[in-house]
């Protein structure tokens, strides 16, 4: 579906891309990593043909640049800074839909199912949107569109657990008839989203590997924790994760999309010195039953 011969691109006397090569076939979901500077960015942008470059590009076949408006036809895109626009949400979504002949109201039903009510922020300028209100909608517009590419650069950075949950969820559902490119500052970020790693250094791959692929897109992970005492800032931080005091402030119960273990690991990792036991049980949907997994434990 995506590829690139012998990429390079230079600002100036600056080398940003430097001669790369890579196919990324349908089906699979790459992630593309790499320090600022690294190329991250202008290789998405030649992709989508904003950028003259030397080399090949194509996606589909067809060469971005010469050919944008069928090559972005079959793109969704979430970028990683939403665009400062100041039309209405409900225009927006309205110009967005005819561009690409895709539906309105479906557009409004993925935000729903973020999290987000379109109704109620249709009169409103997109710009005065909080982060996470532009995210859904930009992630909503993506996945409203029948596309075989989406290409989407931190996309869940915004967004409330569990509108992460449902992210996934969306994801899920397109995983077999869709390529997706993934791009992160941080591996740990995407690593249970994807099963191919490329990462950039200089405007170069320097890895690119598969990685293991046994984690659900749409799993869910059912935890316990055990803590010492009730620290007000451990119970605000499990709080906006949805979990639920089921011992007097001694033990806290929720859920957790499986895509986002390593996040939520991270977030306890904080208040290791009042967690006393973690944990997890992965749910198994298609068998009915769960597997128990100790984290940690005293």
């Amino acid at each position: 579906m995506i590829r690139f011969d012998n990429v390079s691109k230079t600002f100036r006397r600056n080398r940003v891309l430097d001669g790369i090569s890579l196919e990324i076939g349908l089906g699979e979901r790459a992630a593309l990593i790499g320090s600022n500077g690294a190329g991250k960015t202008t290789l998405i942008r030649c992709l989508l043909g904003e950028y003259t470059h030397e080399g090949e590009v194509a996606v589909d076949g067809k060469a971005p640049r010469p050919n944008r408006t069928t090559v972005l036809a079959a793109i969704g895109f979430v970028p990683q800074l939403p665009p400062p626009l100041k039309m209405p949400v409900g225009q927006l979504i309205g110009f967005a839909a005819s561009l690409c002949n895709s539906d309105g109201e479906r557009i409004a039903e993925l935000a729903l199912r973020l999290g987000l009510d379109v109704s109620k922020v249709d009169a409103q300028p997109f710009v005065k949107l909080s982060g996470g209100q532009k995210q859904k909608i930009l992630i909503a517009i993506a996945l409203g569109r029948d596309s075989k590419v989406l290409i989407m650069d931190e996309p869940a950075a915004n967004l409330d657990p569990e509108a992460r949950k449902i992210f996934f969820e969306l994801l899920a559902e397109r995983q077999d008839s869709t390529t997706m490119l993934i791009s992160s500052h941080r591996l740990n970020e995407v690593a249970t989203l994807v099963n191919r790693v490329v990462e950039l250094d200089m405007g170069r791959v320097v890895l690119d590997d598969c990685v293991a692929d046994d984690v659900s897109l749409s799993g869910l992970l059912d935890c316990r924790i055990e803590v010492r005492r009730p620290e007000p800032a451990f119970v605000k931080a499990v709080g906006a994760w949805n979990f639920r005091d089921t011992g007097h402030g001694l033990a806290w119960e929720g859920t957790v999309a499986g895509p986002d273990r390593l996040r939520f690991i991270g977030m306890l990792s904080r208040y290791v010195a009042i967690i006393t036991d973690i944990s997890m049980r992965e749910r198994n949907n298609e068998a009915g039953n769960v597997c128990v997994r100790r984290v940690a434990g005293s």
